[in-house]
């Protein structure tokens, strides 16, 4: 989330975002083995209702255009913790691409792992671990390069260090 104190401002940030001249970077945990350091996907994303009249988006061939790429942060067992940079910023953008790569978002309600959800909130995940964690854009005004990072959430670092507790061992 991002304020601006001045119409100005607000104009040129929404300017920077419509040009992609801005870079977002998101830390996801998925479910599997990522094998690659660094993944480029370009899956067209489709928007749709369900029946229940529940907005959902889809890889598509008729959609738009969309653009991600993976980097392999670290590798468990069965999760993988990922960096996300969005090239394009499509509704559920991450979440789709990775659902249909076969590696679902660890929480995720809407395109994740039901049962591996179940027993995720037991060990005591109880959201999608989905974060924002570096923005990079230069400012609206001065325009000298800000680079934003927020850390991990407590509960989202809790979670990484179960994970790493349980590969070496120790509980």
């Amino acid at each position: 989330l991002m304020v601006a104190k001045k119409r100005s401002a607000l104009v040129r940030l929404h300017e920077a975002m419509r040009e992609g001249k801005m870079e977002k970077h998101y830390l996801v945990l998925v479910k599997g083995k990522w094998s690659d350091e660094k993944r480029n996907v370009k899956l067209p994303l489709q928007r749709y209702l369900t029946t229940a009249g529940e907005r959902r988006v889809s890889v598509s061939e008729d959609g738009q255009a969309a653009h991600t790429i993976f980097r392999l942060r670290q590798a468990w067992q069965d999760f993988s913790l990922l960096d996300a940079e969005l090239k394009t910023g499509r509704t559920h953008q991450i979440r789709v691409h990775l659902a249909h790569l076969g590696f679902p978002i660890a929480g995720d309600d809407k395109y994740g792992d039901f049962t591996l959800n179940k027993e995720l909130s037991k060990k005591g995940l109880k959201r999608m671990f989905l974060h924002a964690h570096r923005l990079v854009i230069n400012h609206p005004v001065s325009g000298e390069q800000l680079c934003l990072e927020a850390p991990l959430p407590e509960d989202l670092q809790g979670f990484v260090r179960s994970l790493e507790a349980n590969a070496t061992g120790r509980q």
